[in-house]
């Protein structure tokens, strides 16, 4: 009952948030990305904090010293919400590769798309794989990262998801490194669970992955093993793959 409504106070905090900050973001319109970009990721900061103080869930990070000022690809393993909070936490300015739908979301949407995402229509094909190359290329030499959840959707603790090619094929295009980043959110903050356990979540950052002269198969083959090696190492629920390394 009692984590029932720490649970229950935490939704609450941040769906008010999530409305705050939204519209609030809609005032940064005049300013340049920077500026917008600082104030919307507070919303991440706050709800990271009331996370901690209503639900009692802490995070440790491993290999923090392997986020460099030299921008990158992530590729995140992909368990929870919370880890598209920490994200924002732990690494410098960002792009992130997500489905568009997400930008119709109202409050929530209206603050995404001020954060310049690479936003992908999934039934489109490989017009969807130039245009994440495309976009990719240009958030790099920009200088900011560029976020990837290479499974594609949120997978339950313990399973591997279908590792997409996209991302990697940004790489082997643009000769950015792969920063893999694994974590066990999910035994914390379910996919589709209400309630939030207190614990610490485990994050682990892997030295950068070096792409130029390798084939985006090679690349992504690399980044899954570090990344599915390091859950086995912390996580509480044995892994199973069902073989499905990509699309």
């Amino acid at each position: 009952m009692l984590i029932f409504l720490r649970s229950a106070l935490f939704s609450l905090g941040m769906l008010l948030a999530t409305v705050v900050f939204s519209v609030g973001a809609l005032f940064t319109l005049p300013f340049g990305f920077s500026v917008r970009y600082q104030f919307v990721i507070r919303w991440a900061w706050f709800v990271l904090w009331w996370l901690r103080v209503t639900c009692g869930v802490h995070y440790e990070v491993r290999g923090l010293e392997n986020v460099t000022t030299a921008n990158a690809i992530l590729f995140s393993k992909h368990q929870s919400t919370w880890e598209t909070l920490a994200i924002q936490k732990l690494f410098p300015v960002q792009a992130w590769v997500l489905k568009k739908e997400l930008l119709a979301v109202p409050f929530f949407g209206w603050a995404l798309r001020l954060m310049e995402p690479i936003a992908i229509d999934r039934s489109a094909g490989s017009q969807a794989v130039k245009q994440l190359i495309k976009e990719g290329k240009e958030r790099l030499a920009g200088g900011r990262w560029v976020v990837v959840f290479p499974e594609g959707t949120r997978v339950a603790p313990g399973k591997v998801g279908r590792y997409g090619i996209g991302g990697a094929l940004l790489a082997q295009a643009s000769r950015y490194p792969v920063v893999p980043m694994a974590h066990n959110a999910g035994e914390y903050w379910p996919r589709r669970g209400f309630l939030k356990k207190p614990g610490t979540i485990i994050v682990s950052i892997g030295p950068a992955i070096p792409t130029q002269g390798k084939k985006a198969d090679q690349i992504l083959s690399e980044a899954k093993g570090w990344i599915e090696g390091e859950m086995a190492r912390i996580s509480s629920v044995p892994t199973v793959d069902d073989g499905l390394s990509a699309d």
